[in-house]
């Protein structure tokens, strides 16, 4: 099912023996449109200190208590390794995270597979041999890839003939959790209504601009079907809107 960012981040995120903390942010991949991490502030227990939890940790989803039970304890929280979470993330930070707590590294380096997601382990200290080596596998740093989903929210998009809205929010698919639409807000362009785009679509993101470029004109956006957030997505409204643009059908999320 797809679910709102924003209401995602009203989810509490609760250990083996207690609460965590509340979502306050997420980190995806600006190549697979997947969310890499969870960024949880985590209160007063840990000084509302934010930690980055990965959703291969989140097991089956307490939908109705907004609850994310995750296979950790909050001493393995507690003594995780520190992780800058307003800027940047480094790949050492999370070469780092996937040793301690035995996640399964999604960028294909340093001798792990490019997996998908998989139930998380008891964490394990990084070895100073393996930290070191690490570290120099990673001296020269490849391009940055992890974004915001709050700094990217609010980025101006662009139809091939003219601006017409902002990024409002995003879709995430809650198994996989994909991004697989931004919701768009019109009222930039002209009193329109919000609707929703698909990342296939976007032709270039100038991410120091703050902003989307996407293959679609101005009146094709306007007379796609309406999105309401309130509203569940279904597949018929998904079927509609992929027709709408003569784009292949949305693989199935319902």
């Amino acid at each position: 099912m797809l679910r709102n960012a924003k209401q995602l981040e009203r989810c509490e995120l609760r250990a083996r023996d207690g609460k965590i903390g509340q979502v306050h942010d997420f980190f995806f991949d600006d190549r697979s449109w997947t969310v890499r991490y969870l960024v949880v502030d985590t209160g007063s227990w840990l000084s509302s200190r934010k930690v980055l939890i990965s959703p291969t940790a989140v097991s089956r989803a307490e939908w109705e208590k907004m609850s994310l039970p995750v296979n950790l304890t909050r001493a393995q929280v507690r003594e995780s390794p520190g992780v800058e979470t307003e800027g940047p993330v480094s790949r050492e930070s999370e070469a780092a995270l996937s040793h301690y707590y035995n996640w399964p590294a999604y960028w294909g380096a340093l001798g792990f597979p490019d997996v998908g997601f998989a139930p998380s382990t008891v964490p394990t200290p990084l070895p100073a041999a393996e930290a070191r080596a690490c570290e120099s596998a990673t001296a020269v740093q490849e391009e940055h890839h992890l974004r915001s989903v709050r700094v990217v929210t609010g980025h101006a998009i662009e139809a091939t003939d003219g601006r017409i809205g902002h990024v409002d929010d995003f879709l995430i698919e809650d198994r996989t959790w994909e991004i697989r639409y931004l919701v768009i807000d019109t009222r930039d362009g002209w009193a329109g209504e919000k609707v929703i785009l698909a990342p296939q679509w976007i032709q270039k993101v100038g991410w120091d601009e703050a902003c989307v470029t996407v293959d679609l004109t101005r009146d094709a956006i306007q007379a796609s079907p309406a999105f309401d957030p309130a509203t569940p997505v279904t597949a018929d409204y998904t079927n509609r809107l992929h027709d709408h643009y003569g784009r292949p059908p949305p693989p199935a999320c319902f």
